[in-house]
């Protein structure tokens, strides 16, 4: 008798053994195949999502970035090349165009962009990289007008640096981390050091291409706010209080990039110092409305 109620209990018991694991497995190819259909739902969404290209820059004329490149916006050479970059650009067929101004400027930004559009043989220098390849794009694809999305906001980026060369104050966060970023911001990226080197030898579209390379946004982004994240006095915030408001202004940039009217078929070109390109991207790679082109597609010939 006890033989046989074994026998009974161990067979039921292997046979709900049997039947979980059957169960775990099909829920698992369930989920699996969800999965799968996911991606392939999200592959073919993203065709309905607006395209952008997102293109930083260096600013062509007097800037208080903590980046800066020498650049003669009234030499020959370099208006040959922004011609030339103008129409590599142009490939992307912008429907919109935004640009780093304030929305509030908008009417005497298109007052100036009217006035090149009357007489389009001489480039509008007044407004460096914006006026220069902004109106010039805007042109070439027939626009009647660009936007402006920039938002000002006043923020510290040299805090770090003021704490070092107090006599009274000291970083009690990470002063070796921020002076790595600071003295070698290159240190992990031979690539990024080689570049950066030669980096004024470079032409005008190749000082673009790298702008615009992915681990130089990245820079860009350690160079003008996150590097903040290691300063701090005593049990203070002050350097992460002063990246915050570098990350406030462009999250506004971004929701003035969103106030704009769009439709599936729009394509948007946003030209912005490269600090901003890097923030937005971030915002716009997860962005359901978005779609980012490979920005360095439309700068080699």
């Amino acid at each position: 008798m006890v033989a046989k109620f074994t026998c009974s209990f161990f067979f039921k018991t292997n046979l709900l053994v049997v039947f979980y694991a059957l169960l775990v497995v099909g829920c698992s190819n369930e989920f699996n195949q969800s999965l799968a259909d996911s991606g392939r739902n999200e592959t073919l969404g993203a065709t309905d999502k607006i395209k952008v290209l997102n293109i930083g820059s260096f600013h062509f004329g007097e800037t208080s970035d903590a980046q800066k490149t020498d650049f003669d916006e009234h030499d020959a050479q370099n208006h040959a090349e922004i011609r030339h970059i103008s129409q590599l650009i142009s490939r992307f067929k912008p429907t919109i165009v935004c640009l780093e101004f304030l929305p509030e400027d908008h009417l005497g930004m298109n007052q100036a962009y009217q006035a090149f559009l009357k007489s389009p043989s001489r480039l509008d220098t007044t407004y460096g990289e914006l006026s220069m390849i902004g109106f010039d794009v805007a042109r070439l694809n027939n626009l009647s007008k660009v936007y402006g999305i920039d938002n000002h906001m006043g923020y510290n980026y040299s805090l770090g640096d003021f704490i070092e060369q107090s006599a009274d104050l000291e970083n009690a966060i990470d002063r070796d981390t921020y002076l790595m970023l600071t003295n070698e911001p290159f240190k992990y990226s031979k690539t990024l050091k080689a570049l950066n080197d030669r980096y004024d030898q470079l032409s005008l579209l190749e000082k673009l291409q790298v702008t615009n390379y992915p681990s130089m946004l990245d820079y860009m982004l350690n160079a003008n706010a996150d590097k903040l994240f290691y300063v701090g006095i005593d049990d203070g915030f002050e350097g992460a209080e002063q990246a915050a408001q570098f990350y406030l202004r462009n999250m506004k940039i971004y929701s003035n990039l969103n106030r704009i009217k769009m439709t599936p078929n729009d394509r948007v070109l946003i030209l912005m110092g490269s600090a901003h390109t890097a923030m937005l991207r971030e915002f716009i790679r997860r962005s359901p409305k978005f779609e980012m082109v490979n920005t360095n597609e439309y700068l080699v010939d």
